[in-house]
């Protein structure tokens, strides 16, 4: 039961933190929408703070980091669409958390990290380590497709890796800020497209 109780209290604390902002949200707020008593929260928690930063290293730590181990490596397009369909699946989970209601009022974890950053000093250097190993994963992917003959491209491998990556962040960005309908349907679709012509001038 504590274990169900502090996964509780995370649980509706990152659904807060997500929908507002760490300094829009109040202890009285988190303690309030748990359900617990001042008593209950307090046997876990001491402040806002420690809330936050256990939010957020499960937050990334389960929702942000794809488990590039099971994307395929065949070949460049079959690693990125196995990207997309693991980026679906993050959306999905975020719609769970939030119980049904409408993902473009919350999907906000830009603003998430940007507190994480500014409040978690070791996160930043955590957030920058993990940029680094997908940076370096793609540029893998992208040295065997120019071995295989799959791409012929005298662009950098890594120049190549920053393209997907920042045009996946961007048009992620893009949506949000343009509150786009439908992010789960809409964002691996469209990002898929602007990938598929990236990697079609690879091949040229």
């Amino acid at each position: 039961m504590a274990k169900d109780s502090r996964e509780h209290i995370l649980e509706v604390s990152f659904s807060l933190f997500l929908r507002k902002s760490f300094k829009a949200v109040t202890m009285q707020e988190i303690v309030e929408k748990t359900g617990l008593s001042k008593g209950a929260f307090y046997h876990y928690f001491d402040s806002k703070e420690q809330v936050f930063e256990e939010v957020v290293r499960n937050f990334y730590k389960d929702l942000l980091s794809h488990d590039f181990d099971k994307f395929s490596r065949e070949s460049l397009k079959a690693f990125y669409c196995d990207y997309l369909e693991s980026s679906r699946h993050i959306i999905q989970e975020f719609q769970k958390m939030e119980k049904g209601r409408n993902i473009k009022e919350h999907f906000n974890y830009y603003s998430l990290i940007f507190d994480a950053i500014a409040r978690i000093p070791s996160f930043k250097k955590m957030f920058a380590e993990e940029n680094q190993r997908e940076l370096d994963i793609w540029g893998k992917i992208i040295a065997t497709a120019k071995k295989n003959g799959e791409i012929k491209t005298g662009i950098a491998n890594e120049k190549i890796a920053r393209m997907f990556m920042h045009i996946g962040d961007g048009y992620g960005l893009n949506m949000i800020l343009l509150n786009t309908a439908n992010v789960q349907s809409e964002f691996a679709y469209e990002l898929k497209s602007i990938w598929d012509g990236l990697y079609s001038l690879l091949k040229v």
